[in-house]
């Protein structure tokens, strides 16, 4: 069956496994297949003519195309993508399946699952148009595959002998962006982009440029082993340390509690035994001050589970991973006017909402390159019942192209 080069590029993608895996260290990328679609890539815009490619060992792709206006003045600009997807359910082996001419029905995915119309009202706006759905057993990798399929696609629509009049365009394609680690291997210093744009949003129309300050949170519990026994007076469990620290911690601030601006803890992982038990926590909210008081309740929590069990000890190390990018992106408003012109210029309604949660765009914004986010198109991210609109995808991709005639044309 025929598809459209945007929908046979992401069709072609997503069955490259590229799950990343946090509990690989030392290694960049966590995972070979992303690397494999990393090649694969490059193998793309090289026979699309793109002359300059760099694909670093820490496993991050550039590619830049030429401006067709050396006439004119234009700064570069950038958009990005990152290869790799979740493991919330299994992100490897995905059978995505192509729906043609949707009916505004229930869609059954297997056996055991249904993305029905009651749960995704979305669904009915998008009857008699082309979607992509997973088979029920994984995750389909519209984030951030879709979004990668949209870059591949404007460097062929910006090489194209028709293409409209731009500067020198940025094509930055990550790996481990899904465990945090997507901006380790880029060297910022050698990128030309005065802002750049993650095409790694959902639904129609929506633009991010706000998401939470983030901080991972590790305690070590250390207790004193001893025979059960015999273990009055002598034994320090670490589970039950581990276990008293997290029953602390207020479960209204929790992930599973919160919606909007509001910010959690949350006990990502836990591992031990009597001797040693580690624990792994998210803390998340959109005003620093306020993740920073999240951590100091942290560590005095720690120190008084320290003195409450007696020759037992704790450790807390804390890391801010990320920051809120809009504190970057208000200082060059430009970068957010280029959107919203460009969407009133193709009619697509753009709606300015925050992330609860980050991309790869928060860190490049920190490192000096404002980043906000543009829409995919993908619905259920990191979920059996994700889909994908090819409508939406390809007018994604339109506002994508409709940003940089905007640099090219009016921008300060």
């Amino acid at each position: 069956m025929h598809h459209p080069p945007i929908l046979e590029r992401f069709l072609r993608y997503v069955k490259i496994d590229t799950m990343s895996d946090s509990n690989v260290v030392g290694k960049r990328p966590s995972t070979e297949g992303q690397f494999e679609l990393l090649e694969l890539l490059k193998e793309e815009l090289l026979a699309l003519k793109v002359e300059d490619i760099t694909l670093s060992p820490e496993g991050y792709l550039v590619a830049r195309i030429p401006s067709n206006a050396p006439h004119k003045k234009i700064p570069t600009i950038g958009f990005m993508a990152h290869v790799d997807v979740a493991d919330d359910v299994m992100g490897n082996g995905v059978n995505p399946r192509v729906i043609e001419t949707y009916d505004g029905q229930d869609i059954v995915l297997n056996d055991a699952y249904t993305l029905t119309v009651e749960e995704n009202p979305t669904l009915k706006e998008y009857k008699g148009t082309t979607l992509v759905v997973t088979d029920g057993t994984t995750l389909l990798g519209g984030d951030n595959k879709a979004g990668v399929a949209i870059l591949v696609t404007l460097a062929a629509n910006l090489l194209a002998p028709t293409s409209i009049e731009h500067g020198e365009v940025e094509l930055i394609f990550t790996t481990d962006e899904e465990i945090g680690r997507g901006m380790e291997g880029v060297d910022v210093s050698q990128l030309r982009s005065r802002c750049c744009y993650t095409i790694d949003g959902s639904a129609r129309g929506e633009i991010d440029a706000e998401c939470f300050n983030a901080a991972t949170v590790t305690v070590d519990f250390y207790g004193v082993p001893f025979h059960l026994g015999a273990a009055k007076g002598r034994m320090v469990n670490s589970v039950t340390m581990a276990a008293s620290f997290i029953g602390s911690i207020p479960q209204l601030e929790s992930p599973e509690a919160s919606e909007e601006r509001e910010g959690y803890y949350c006990a990502e992982q836990i591992r031990g035994s009597i001797a040693h038990t580690n624990v792994v926590l998210y803390l998340r909210d959109f005003d620093l001050d306020q993740l920073k008081r999240r951590i100091r309740a942290l560590e005095s929590l720690a120190e008084s589970v320290e003195l409450l069990y007696t020759n037992g000890k704790v450790e807390l190390k804390s890391e801010i991973v990320y920051k809120n990018m809009f504190n970057y992106i208000k200082e060059d408003p430009a970068v957010m006017e280029a959107i919203f012109k460009a969407g009133e210029r193709i009619g697509i309604p753009l709606k300015e909402r925050f992330i609860r949660g980050g991309t790869d765009g928060s860190r490049l914004s920190e490192m000096g390159i404002p980043t906000p986010n543009i829409f995919t198109g993908s619905h259920n991210l990191h979920s059996r019942y994700e889909w994908l609109s090819l409508t939406t995808m390809e007018e994604s991709l339109r506002l994508v192209e409709e940003i940089v005639a905007f640099w090219a044309g009016e921008a300060p």
